[in-house]
Formats: C-alpha cells, sequence, structure tokens
C-alpha cells in the first residue's frame, strides 16, 4: 500500500471512529507498527490529527477531512449520481457548481457528454471551485467562469466578499449542490460558514436548484446552513436511501431521484 493510499485509510477510519490505536490499525491494514507511527507523526505535523500516547485522535470538534481524502469514499454512488445529474442539464445552460467530490464528479460527467461536444459555449460553467475549474478549462467547448475570494485548502473553494461581487452580478439555470447534511427541516447545510454563504448565493442566482447528495448526507444536520428545503427542486441520490426518507422530501415538493 502507497503512503498515500495509507494516508487516505487512516484519516477515513479516524473520522468515522474518532480515535485509533498504532497495534490496531497496524494489524488492520496490514503494516507494521512503526510505519503507522511515522504516518501519525507526519500528519499530526500537518495539523490532520492529534497524536495522542499509542495512537491519535481527531483534530478538533470541527474537524474537516480535505477533499483530497475524500475521494474514494462511496465513489461508485457519486458518479452515479453524478451522471444523473449531468441528464438534467440542456445544452446552452449556465450551469453553477460548487465545491466537493459529488459536484467533481458532475463536472466529469458533462465533460464526457457527447452532445456537450461541438458547441461554443456548449456550456457556462460557473464555480468557487478551483478543481473544477482546473478540470473543465481544459474543454474548449465549455466557458469557465470562475468566482474570486480566498481559497479554502480542505475544499479547495473560494470564498468570501470577492466570490460575492462576482455572483451578485450573474443568473444562472441551474446550481447544483454538494452539501454534507440535507435534512427535510434543517434543510442543505456545509460544514463551514463562509461556503455556506457563497453555495447560499449561488442558489440565489439560479432558475432551480438541485442537491447532490448520496445517502449518508440525508436525514443529517452540519453546522452552516446553505438553504432551506423549500428554495432546492430537486434531490439526487442513491437508491441506498430508505423509502421514508424519499417520501419526506417529495412531501416537501421536491423531486427525488434515485440512482
Amino acid at each position: 500500500m502507497s503512503r498515500d493510499a495509507r494516508w487516505k485509510s487512516l484519516l477515513e477510519l479516524l473520522v468515522e471512529r474518532g480515535r485509533l490505536e498504532v497495534e490496531e490499525v497496524a494489524t488492520e491494514l496490514e503494516v507494521s507498527a512503526a510505519t503507522i507511527r511515522r504516518d501519525f507523526d507526519q500528519l499530526a505535523e500537518q495539523q490532520m490529527l492529534v497524536r495522542t500516547r499509542g495512537g491519535a485522535v481527531v483534530h478538533g470538534v470541527s474537524y474537516e477531512l480535505p477533499l483530497r481524502y475524500k475521494t474514494a469514499r462511496r465513489a461508485s454512488e457519486k458518479q452515479r449520481i453524478a451522471r444523473a445529474v449531468a441528464g438534467l442539464v440542456s445544452p446552452g445552460e449556465a450551469v453553477g457548481l460548487t465545491g466537493g467530490t459529488t459536484t467533481t464528479e458532475v463536472a466529469r460527467a458533462l465533460a464526457v457528454r457527447s452532445d456537450l461536444a461541438a458547441a461554443s459555449p456548449a456550456l457556462t460553467i460557473v464555480t468557487n471551485a478551483l478543481n473544477i475549474a482546473n478540470e473543465l478549462a481544459v474543454r474548449p467547448q465549455f466557458k469557465i467562469v470562475v468566482t474570486g475570494g480566498v481559497a479554502r485548502p480542505q475544499s479547495y473553494e473560494l470564498v468570501g466578499p470577492l466570490a460575492d461581487g462576482v455572483l451578485s452580478q450573474i443568473t444562472i439555470d441551474v446550481a447544483v449542490l454538494g452539501v454534507v447534511a440535507f435534512d427535510v427541516t434543517h434543510g442543505a447545510a456545509a460544514n463551514d460558514e463562509a461556503e455556506a454563504a457563497i453555495n447560499r448565493l449561488l442558489c440565489e442566482r439560479a432558475e432551480r436548484v438541485v442537491v447532490a447528495a448520496d445517502s449518508s448526507k440525508l436525514r443529517r444536520r452540519a453546522f452552516a446552513r446553505i438553504c432551506s428545503v423549500g428554495a432546492v427542486d430537486i434531490l439526487v441520490t442513491d437508491t441506498a436511501a430508505d423509502a421514508e426518507t424519499v417520501g419526506r422530501f417529495e412531501e416537501a415538493g421536491l423531486r427525488v431521484i434515485t440512482v
């Protein structure tokens, strides 16, 4: 197992369990305890965990796993969701994409649509996510509009008043939201209030709003509210979402697509 793969596994386990012990995780990952101790020390230097005697704990109560370590989680579900979301977009539309692993997959699904390969521009993509802009900038059929702002290293998203200035001057056809949590009562939410503020503004500038969220995000709450459930038109999720949860969103007036 490579170091990057090992670190990804360690951080995912840490988010899931809250605490890891060296000997236990070394056995689980089939590497030496010395390797795990070295990994923990290096991750602690990057302030991605807190070292303890014999193990490690998450870095504070608001711990957020950086985007580059999230990509392998529920990958097949996110790719299915992304293809379904991409199918909701019509040629010539202006599409807003927030940051996140699922919206990144949406960008990739749009990039491979054959009917969007020739027109110029086939789509206008508005995003505050640097990684999405970077992936799509090489696609000449897309017009890429990037908001200003200050980059958050956890999510590669631009936030702050500079981003507000761009978004307040435009309108878009559809906003695609990646969320940390989505609940009928509490709405769509993120971990960071600055990200939530930009995502909220993107929703306000859109004719329709699509939440792209795997089933693990549903019926959950997070720190910073993006918008109410009433501001969302469509939820695209995976088939692991239970019937009761789907029914509650439909009763709230959303169209729910499960894939």
